[in-house]
């Protein structure tokens, strides 16, 4: 008798919510409008639900006073703050599609997202860390520094029309404020924005997220307010999450795991909001959990590994806390069992998903055997299909085989924006989107990734995709050919290596290349190592063998263990 194949559908009691952003967000407000909503605690700001409405709403009506309308893409470029929160919903409510813009990026990449989006309005923080946001928008837009705002046109951006900063004090001429904004809002009446909200349908596009592919520049994957509102929640449900509950969000709000897991999982359940600080300290991480009574906490691994061994964590009362999310990268299981023994977190939970299916699709349930919430990302989400298929054949695989995970449903993204040779290359005919990522199944329905068919590196939770970094290595005038790959990393779980291939004559140090990164691709990407050669690793056929230079680059680094 042959082996069960490898395809689970998850079942469910609970229907999907058949609503927009907006509503759903009105009818939290309704039902819990005096319970803490959001709290920002490095800028010392806190709302209840009735009073984060109120700020939602008037952003909203600013916005639309602007000349924001249905469609346009609202882009947005800061670390987490109460506005990122505040602009999430507000765009959602007049049905403009909030463009995530991750900041770490640098000049080429932010102009790459804007041009490709075609966002109509930028807001930025003036400045975070050692990146002045405002001198790399004014690189691409020097008309900003003497144009006025509502007549600001880019030579090098025509489709952007206004950029509106959250440092009042670092704005130059041609840019609104966030006070500017806000104090619009008496310009467009609540029924206006009420009957706009009315007019938006669940399926409409309302988010783009750039996620870089192994060919080619990055990709938008849009998603709509059915894909989103309903991941968040059901992300949230299996955490038995409740209008009670306290999470501490330290990971990024511009990528799905802050801005889907964390605030539209609080939102569908009345639950609390709370951004411990811009970017993420372990400390402060730790001192909004005691002094807030956290219930939840999120993190990649790194993240609470930099939490258990801060030398002042023992002096920190954790109790409140009950369950969270870890994903982003393997956890050592060390990590997990510490997390739950020293950090209280007993229902802790394991999330594994994309970008493009908005993004969960597995999940651990709180009371899963620790060896499951290690060794596998759970079992499927409601209303999702997930199948294992030959990478050859596309033909399904036995239960304990190797192949590619596909995941079809509500959650599935709408498309990449502007792509339709991207989109029909990742979703096919079928709905099905194959997400690039070996897996396989046990007879429980449990999933383990085991590797990635594309070699995409995961460093400490960020995805970091070889082509994008391999293509703007090769624009210094000395490389002649570069390939990136990614070998093992204890603290990050990967790093990234460069096998550089230099012009005939030419001579370069690891510093020269260091130095030419700097300031113009993200921190996180520039490679920590090097190695310089004549050749790569090839087949007969002339196909690079990336994994053969993987083995041998760990060999020689001393990276096998």
């Amino acid at each position: 008798m042959s082996k069960p194949l490898s395809y689970v559908s998850g079942t469910s009691d609970t229907p999907l919510m058949g609503m927009t952003i907006g509503d759903l967000f009105d009818q939290t407000v309704a039902q819990y409008p005096e319970n803490d909503a959001l709290i920002s605690r490095h800028q010392g700001l806190r709302y209840t639900y009735l009073e984060l409405q109120q700020a939602v709403n008037e952003c909203a009506r600013g916005l639309l006073k602007m000349g924001v309308q249905v469609g346009d893409r609202v882009a947005i470029w800061s670390p987490n703050n109460a506005e990122w929160c505040i602009t999430q919903f507000a765009t959602a409510k007049i049905g403009a599609v909030l463009v995530n813009i991750n900041p770490s990026y640098r000049v080429h990449e932010l102009e790459y997202a804007l041009r490709q989006s075609g966002a109509q309005t930028l807001i930025l923080q003036g400045e975070f860390k050692s990146s002045s946001y405002v001198n790399m928008i004014c690189e691409l837009c020097p008309e900003l520094k003497d144009s006025v705002p509502n007549k600001f046109h880019s030579q090098r951006l025509p489709e952007l029309k206004r950029v509106i900063c959250l440092d009042e004090d670092l704005a130059t001429e041609g840019m609104w404020t966030w006070s500017d904004l806000i104090s619009m809002h008496d310009q467009v009446t609540e029924a206006e924005l009420a009957s706009i909200q009315a007019g938006l349908q669940f399926d409409d596009p309302i988010n783009i997220q750039y996620t870089s592919g192994t060919t080619g520049a990055p990709k938008g994957a849009t998603l709509s307010h059915h894909n989103i509102l309903n991941n968040g929640y059901f992300v949230a449900r299996r955490m038995n999450f409740s209008a009670q509950d306290r999470l501490v969000i330290p990971v990024p709000l511009y990528h799905c795991f802050g801005m889907v897991m964390g605030n539209l999982g609080c939102v569908t359940h009345g639950a609390t909001m709370i951004y411990p600080s811009d970017g993420f300290d372990p400390y402060v991480t730790l001192q909004a959990v005691q002094e807030e009574k956290a219930t939840a906490l999120y993190g990649v691994p790194t993240m609470f590994i930099a939490e258990l061994e801060h030398p002042e964590f023992n002096n920190f009362d954790l109790s409140s806390l009950r369950t969270g999310i870890m994903a982003g990268s393997n956890c050592p299981i060390e990590v997990m069992k510490k997390v739950i023994s020293h950090m209280h977190m007993r229902d802790v939970t394991i999330c594994y998903g994309m970008t493009e299916t908005s993004p969960v699709s597995f999940q651990t349930e709180p009371d899963a055997p620790i060896e499951k919430r290690v060794a596998t990302v759970g079992t499927i989400h409601p209303h999702l299909e997930v199948k294992i298929v030959d990478p050859e054949s596309g033909n399904l695989v036995e239960r304990g085989e190797k192949g590619e995970l596909c995941t079809r449903g509500y959650s599935v993204m709408l498309g990449y924006w502007n792509n339709p040779e991207a989109t029909a290359k990742a979703i096919d005919k079928a709905g099905w989107m194959h997400t690039g990522d070996l897996a396989e199944m046990d007879a429980d329905g449990y999933v383990a990734i085991t590797g990635r068919i594309k070699d995409m590196i995961i460093r400490g939770g960020e995805n970091i995709y070889p082509r994008e970094l391999e293509e703007f290595l090769y624009t210094h005038p000395d490389v002649s050919d570069v390939q990136v790959i990614g070998v093992p990393d204890q603290k990050y779980g990967e790093e990234v290596m460069a096998w550089i291939k230099l012009h005939e004559g030419k001579q370069m140090t690891e510093e020269e290349i260091r130095t030419f990164c700097k300031g113009k691709i993200a921190h996180y990407k520039v490679p920590r190592y090097f190695k310089f050669v004549q050749e790569f690793p090839m087949t007969v056929t002339g196909k690079i063998q990336k994994f053969k230079m993987r083995e041998l680059s760990s060999e020689e680094l001393g990276l096998e263990d």
